[in-house]
């Protein structure tokens, strides 16, 4: 039996999480998060539209959460971003974001969204 990789594990992960589910609507959306600023930095998902997977850098953020509720997001969400890469396939976009969190020592959060809310 192959030896466990780490790197490999972590890759698929992230290519599975940039999912869509045509029949309801579903679209899986990860952050990457700085976990010190207390923000999102990136956000990458599948663009139903066009069927590409984008990851956009983020370039302004609401105001950090008060944190009454357990259930509140812990770090402050993007308002605006700019375009970082547009990928054809989840591999190549998981490849990025991988990158993108070993560099910049940011932290995955996964949302699961609704075709029709804003992406």
């Amino acid at each position: 039996m192959a030896e466990f990789d780490l790197t490999n594990f972590t890759h698929r992960l992230l290519a599975e999480t940039l999912f869509y589910d045509q029949e309801y609507g579903l679209i899986g959306s990860l952050s990457l998060v700085d976990v010190d600023a207390r923000r999102e930095q990136y956000i990458a998902s599948f663009m139903p539209d066009d069927g590409s997977f984008l990851i956009e850098k983020a370039t302004a953020w609401e105001d950090l959460p008060e944190m009454e509720d357990e259930a509140d997001v812990a770090y402050a969400l993007a308002v605006d971003s700019v375009e970082h890469g547009t990928y054809e396939v989840p591999e190549v976009a998981a490849e990025s974001l991988l990158d993108l969190a070993r560099t910049h020592n940011l932290l995955p959060s996964v949302t699961v969204l609704f075709e029709d809310e804003e992406l």
